[in-house]
């Protein structure tokens, strides 16, 4: 786990293990969505595919993985005085041509993503060829605003396997895309309980 700060919030990106990666997408892949676990009413993005997963699967397949990495996450942080650390949710996001998930923030204290598959190709076909940044299918962090020696938006093209976490006020956008695929990822809140 690598922890920066592009510009106040600390950021912390990591590797998911394949194995996580792979339980993950064939759970999904022969998951059937129904109004209970349908999650995408609850959200502000324009995906129609998203999934809230079930506690006991979280439990068995994720938790003892993304706690760790949100320990390392707080202790490079120099956070140390927590006492419990709970997911509160955790929802996949599937994410095809032309949608996208427009600024918006999290519940709980820190949120995280994970990105579990990534369209070939995904930022090709940017309008603008020799642009510095591709936004095509990437995720925009956002803070504060652009001033002398200050950037306001960090951007991150994202590859199979990271883990973002971040604080779950730190507001973020996840760009459309406009090749065939799916851009598969899970997202999730945290709630800390510290020491008294």
């Amino acid at each position: 786990m690598k922890t920066f700060k592009a510009f106040g919030p600390t950021l912390g990106k990591g590797k998911l293990s394949n194995k996580i990666v792979n339980v993950i997408n064939n759970y999904i892949d022969i998951y059937k969505i129904s109004k209970k676990n349908d999650y995408s009413s609850k959200l502000a993005s324009q995906i129609k595919n998203e999934i809230k997963l079930d506690k006991s699967f979280i439990k068995k397949n994720l938790s003892k993985e993304l706690i760790k990495n949100i320990k390392k996450y707080l202790e490079k942080s120099g956070i140390n005085n927590y006492k419990e650390i709970k997911i509160i949710n955790l929802w996949v996001v599937r994410q095809f041509k032309n949608e996208y998930n427009p600024i918006h923030y999290h519940n709980g204290q820190i949120s995280g993503v994970g990105y579990l598959k990534v369209p070939k190709n995904m930022n090709q076909n940017d309008l603008v060829k020799n642009k510095k940044i591709k936004t095509n299918g990437t995720i925009d962090f956002i803070n504060g605003q652009k001033n002398f020696l200050s950037e306001s938006i960090y951007n991150l093209n994202p590859k199979l396997g990271d883990l973002l976490i971040f604080p779950n006020y730190l507001m973020h956008a996840a760009y459309p895309f406009n090749v065939d695929g799916e851009r598969r990822s899970f997202s999730f809140n945290i709630k800390i309980t510290f020491k008294k």
